[in-house]
């Protein structure tokens, strides 16, 4: 009911002023073409909207497990920065701005990221998930001064990476959906079915093992969930702060700690999350508009510290 009321109030509310009478007739095909533009644009970016935050929420439930980090999201293992550093190296180099092939430029570097990290933290002595995380850690720090070295010495590059780096769903329309779409179809098919074996993961590789849990194997496919989910949404929206971090904690103080209910309900609640942060981002600034980015981050700062007092981070 949530996410469907976030729904309607994305296509009737925005940074400029309609008439909800006109938007039902553009909705029936017989309004103004200045509504019926107006009512399209809506559509793209709640489709990516409610697209891009299940995406972000769901993998960061899996982080969230495979790590046993309550404050994992899917920038630990470099997403987020892998597609950073591959738009501003595109960007160098043809020295032209970010169109619609900033998708796929985006997605690759995020999974060349994502698999580097894999290949050489997996085979550290230790095999625990610790030194998956620290590398992780090692890499972003690299990439991130790579890409600042990058935009303080190239102005151009500057000028359209610090809009991307917010992330914003103005703009996207539904071409972009469909390039993503599939990434994120798989990455949610896998996650669910590797729910049940999830809950056997958070009570230790130990117990899990005894259960007859192939650890490694269940492991490496929640990784490779999380990072297309992450990477596809990144790539189609730029980095989105908090929607992976702090979604996953309110779902468990929801429905618990069983995965099988929380990759469902974590799809719902960061669905409606990103698409009610757009509409507040779009009214708190009329007629100009807040990108969608900084509003999660302003959102999901002070609720982050709400769970941290209420116990929820650490279940």
């Amino acid at each position: 009911m949530g996410l469907a009321t976030a729904i309607v109030c994305s296509l009737f509310f925005g940074g400029k002023l309609t008439d909800p009478a006109d938007i039902v007739s553009a909705l029936r095909g017989s309004g103004e073409p200045y509504v019926s533009a107006v009512l399209d644009a809506r559509i793209d970016r709640t489709v990516m909207g409610v697209l891009c935050g299940a995406a972000l929420a769901v993998s960061g439930v899996i982080i969230q497990a495979i790590t046993r980090n309550p404050l994992g999201d899917p920038g630990l293992l470099g997403v987020t920065v892998g597609s950073s550093a591959a738009i501003v190296t595109a960007a160098s180099i043809t020295g032209s701005g970010f169109g619609s092939g900033s998708v796929w430029i985006a997605f690759a570097g995020a999974l060349v990221t994502v698999v580097a990290v894999y290949a050489v933290g997996a085979r550290s002595a230790s095999g625990s998930i610790v030194s998956l995380v620290l590398t992780g850690a090692v890499v972003s720090a690299v990439l991130s001064a790579y890409v600042q070295a990058m935009i303080l010495t190239n102005p151009s590059v500057f000028d359209s990476f610090r809009f991307w780096v917010i992330g914003s769903l103005s703009g996207r329309d539904t071409e972009v959906a469909v390039m993503v779409a599939p990434a994120l179809i798989i990455g949610l098919l896998i996650a669910l079915m590797l729910s049940p074996s999830l809950n056997n993961l958070a009570l230790g590789e130990d117990v899990a093992t005894s259960l007859g849990t192939p650890v490694a194997l269940v492991r490496a496919g929640g990784i490779f969930s999380a990072s297309i989910l992450a990477a596809a949404a990144t790539a189609a929206v730029g980095p989105i702060a908090f929607v992976g971090l702090v979604v996953p904690h309110l779902t468990r103080s929801v429905v618990g700690i069983d995965h099988r209910w929380q990759i469902p309900v974590a799809v719902v609640l960061g669905a409606a999350l990103l698409v009610v942060a757009d509409i507040a981002g779009r009214m708190i600034a009329r007629p100009e508009e807040i990108m969608v980015g900084i509003v999660t981050a302003l959102v999901g700062a002070p609720f982050l510290l709400l769970a941290v007092r209420k116990g929820w981070a650490t279940r």
